[in-house]
């Protein structure tokens, strides 16, 4: 399991999701929520039932024992992510401060997954391209923050 030790991206006035993992139950309902949002029907149903492909979570819910979190996109101020990227596919918008990832412009180099400290740019297999984070783009709180039963995850500034 990779754990988050590393340090946290400098706050730039920025909300973020930050875990609560004294209250986290592994439930992974975080990544439901995730699954529903991204998914074309935005029906939970429909979403792991009839999406072909089914999204894949954009977070992912670390376990080890009674511990467990959530881990998204950290969104970072210098994000080395964006650095890898050889297409151009990965890029912060200068006014919200969000890195976010073109599935179009990927070509599946996977060169952001490898440099991205915190472990959180995945595979999406049915489509050999990169998924991270996006904070649900559109939204006022993201899904996985509204999802989570226990408020485990919050949205907020730091």
């Amino acid at each position: 399991m990779r754990r988050a030790t590393l340090k946290q991206p400098e706050g730039n006035g920025m909300k973020r999701v930050y875990q609560k993992e004294d209250v986290c139950i592994g439930c992974r309902l975080c990544e439901i929520g995730c699954v529903v949002e991204h998914s074309p029907a935005k029906d939970v149903v429909k979403a792991f039932r009839n999406a072909s492909p089914r999204p894949e979570p954009r977070n992912i819910v670390e376990e080890r024992g009674p511990l467990s979190f959530s881990v998204n996109c950290r969104h970072c101020d210098e994000p080395a992510c964006l650095h890898a990227c050889i297409s151009g596919a990965i890029a912060k918008d200068p006014l919200t401060g969000i890195v976010g990832q073109d599935p179009e412009k990927c070509v599946g180099c996977w060169s952001c997954i490898m440099a991205c400290p915190f472990g959180v740019i995945r595979k999406n297999g049915a489509q050999s391209k990169a998924v991270k984070c996006d904070l649900c783009a559109g939204r006022t709180i993201p899904a996985c923050v509204e999802a989570c039963p226990n408020r485990a995850l919050v949205f907020e500034e730091r």
